[in-house]
């Protein structure tokens, strides 16, 4: 008998031709997770993943490995060769360690027979170690079809795997499927769950975030690095890149309408992030928008914006109650980093009437008393570029 994790992959399932292609993706990303586990091994049966390891370190592989994107749901299991004896054995065994750990009342016995060779029917077996089972605790269990307390799970494939419990994952599709982007990283709740919900997709995420130091403080730097490392246990290994948008935001206070100012700052940012983007080969940005959040972000403001990009912006946010994406926040541990009171760059030189309906062509004509071109290309020139890795403390 043998110690497993059954790992369940749901949309890569639908992939066809390149299925294996995902699947790779997937078991590369779970490798890397259980790179500081010993006498683990990751071995496939059928559309089902397996991680054979040592019983006392499966709660922390579960806890890491359904990080991964592309798995939707993990079970601690045993492994046995098919045989009903076997497997009645297993199932008392598995049922007996629930129940010291947790006394519960009631339980069922579900059978899923994906060897067709096993010459028992998947109802059949299900009575029998139901049957086992309940003869087994001498009266201290009884059996509820419909609302048990347990459900104990037979899988026949090759071997048999035997399970009680479930911790569901994230799904989407695994990491470095679907291309690259840039997330525009504030301090807010937003952008961390924006990307968060892009690398779920697939998209591989890096971050450039703007800050208007030392207007802003260091403390507000820190906190964008809390941020990042909380990503990073869902995305990966990442770049992080720091621009300084003071010399922008001072030159836009001089020259336009002080109401234009962030319509201004926020076309200056998906300016100088496109430009590190195609710098990077990266093929999109993201950005944590929400229609009609704030006055940057009315449908005016964000078609104002959107004009300066030449690739996708991507703003998977759009239409998302704001209680939902706190839910999300505090789901992925970003919510309690993002409400910390520190200054980000939107707060300098703020408006006191910001514009929620700018027109363009006013934006554009107050954009000739400035050096565009001049302004980003040295922004970037004079930007600081970090990558946070797992071997950093």
């Amino acid at each position: 008998m043998e110690n497993v994790i059954i790992v369940r992959f749901g949309e890569i399932n639908l992939k066809g031709k390149n299925k294996r292609f995902f699947e790779g993706k997937l078991i590369k990303h779970i490798r890397f997770q259980l790179k500081e586990f010993i006498d683990t091994e990751i071995y496939q049966e059928y559309s089902r993943l397996y991680i054979r390891s040592r019983k006392e370190d499966q709660g922390k592989i579960i806890e890491k490995v359904r990080k991964v994107f592309g798995i939707v749901s993990l079970s601690t299991a045993v492994s046995i060769p098919s045989d009903i004896d076997a497997i009645r054995k297993a199932s008392f065994e598995l049922m007996k360690e629930r129940f010291d750990k947790e006394a519960f009342k009631t339980f069922r016995v579900t059978t899923k027979r994906a060897n067709k060779k096993f010459p028992i029917p998947s109802m059949e077996v299900s009575s029998d170690v139901g049957g086992f089972v309940l003869k087994s605790f001498n009266g201290e269990l009884s059996v509820d079809v419909h609302q048990p307390d347990v459900t104990l799970i037979v899988e026949i494939r090759q071997k048999t795997y035997i399970t009680c419990d479930h911790f569901p994952a994230y799904g989407g599709l695994p990491l470095e499927t679907n291309g690259s982007a840039l997330l525009l990283l504030s301090g807010g709740i937003d952008s961390p769950v924006a990307g968060w919900m892009m690398g779920k997709r697939g998209v591989k995420v890096h971050a450039v975030h703007f800050h208007s130091y030392p207007f802003t403080s260091e403390r507000a730097q820190e906190k964008i690095l809390d941020l990042a490392r909380e990503l990073q246990n869902y995305i990966g290994e990442f770049m992080i890149f720091n621009v300084n948008l003071l010399k922008i935001q001072k030159a836009i206070n001089e020259e336009c309408p002080d109401e234009e100012m962030t319509i201004h700052s926020r076309r200056f940012m998906t300016r100088i992030a496109e430009k590190i983007a195609k710098r990077y080969e990266l093929q999109a940005l993201i950005t944590g928008d929400n229609i009609g959040q704030v006055a940057s972000q009315t449908m005016e403001s964000l078609q104002v914006v959107s004009e300066v990009a030449s690739i996708p912006i991507f703003r998977p946010l759009i239409a998302y109650d704001k209680q939902d994406i706190i839910k999300v926040a505090k789901e992925i541990n970003t919510y309690e980093i993002s409400i910390q009171p520190f200054e980000d760059c939107c707060s300098v030189f703020l408006p006191k009437k910001p514009l929620t309906r700018p027109r363009l062509n006013n934006i554009v004509e107050s954009e000739q008393h400035l050096d565009v071109e001049g302004l980003v290309t040295e922004a970037i020139e004079d930007m600081e570029i970090m990558k946070l890795t797992f071997n950093q403390e």
